[in-house]
């Protein structure tokens, strides 16, 4: 059997050759073959921009009719209570993630980016509603504009502070999860501390049967994640909280 690819380079070489001046070398005329080919490549190219410069409108230069922005990005206004103190308006992108505007707009990174996809929790902020009630949402799945005339709270709301911002005086929660050695990285425990805080509030307005606490805890933290597996800490410290703080326990025949 026969090697076309061997036969076909043997016709080309030959052919270059009996087109070369005499006494030229191979290399110099394939250099010429290849000239004449850019030069036919380029008088194309010239002929194409020639009839996109004829159909360009009249006084439209070259840069304007081929440079166009890909992308058009639209911003939207956006004004918050985020720790009790109002934020905005600020013209934010549209599509931005809450969780990139408290980082990159306001600097309060104790929010934690964990699976970016609604999954692990760990980047909840607590949303504070005209009726008094409060429930978590998570920022790394909802856009920024989705808070727009909301109150907030995130981790750094949560302990009181000085003038200077030095903390003071921790929650109970934040107390509890220290003496408990509840967290091991760290990563999870801003969740997890804004779940908690929620469960103490809502038990303040609605107080739980003595026999259901285990139950509303495990609801309450659920759908947190952690890594560390720091689960039966979290647990228990915060049961230690609901069990004794007044008025967030009732009598199973109340």
């Amino acid at each position: 059997m026969t090697a076309p690819n061997q036969t076909n380079a043997n016709v080309a070489s030959g052919a270059v050759s009996a087109a070369a001046p005499s006494g030229a070398s191979a290399s110099s005329a394939y250099a010429a073959s290849a000239s004449g080919s850019s030069a036919t490549q380029a008088s194309g190219v010239a002929a194409a921009s020639a009839a996109v410069a004829a159909r360009a409108p009249a006084g439209a230069s070259a840069a304007s009719a081929v440079e166009r922005p890909l992308t058009q990005f639209r911003s939207m206004p956006l004004s918050i209570k985020v720790n009790g103190e109002i934020v905005g308006p600020t013209d934010v992108p549209a599509g931005l993630m809450m969780i990139d505007y408290l980082h990159e707009y306001l600097h309060l990174t104790g929010s934690r980016l964990g699976c970016g996809q609604g999954v692990c929790h760990a980047c909840v902020v607590i949303v504070d509603k005209p009726d008094g009630t409060s429930e978590e949402v998570r920022t790394c799945i909802t856009g920024a504009n989705f808070f727009h005339g909301k109150s907030i709270r995130t981790i750094e709301g949560h302990a009181k502070r000085n003038e200077a911002g030095e903390v003071l005086e921790l929650t109970p929660i934040q107390q509890k999860f220290l003496e408990h050695f509840s967290f091991q990285c760290g990563y999870c425990t801003p969740g997890f501390v804004n779940a908690a805080t929620v469960l103490i509030e809502r038990l303040k307005r609605q107080p739980v049967a003595k026999d259901k606490v285990e139950e509303t805890i495990t609801e309450a933290l659920n759908d947190h994640i952690c890594r560390c597996t720091g689960y039966v800490r979290y647990y228990e410290a915060v049961k230690e909280v609901v069990l004794t703080t007044p008025g967030l326990v009732k009598d199973a025949a109340q």
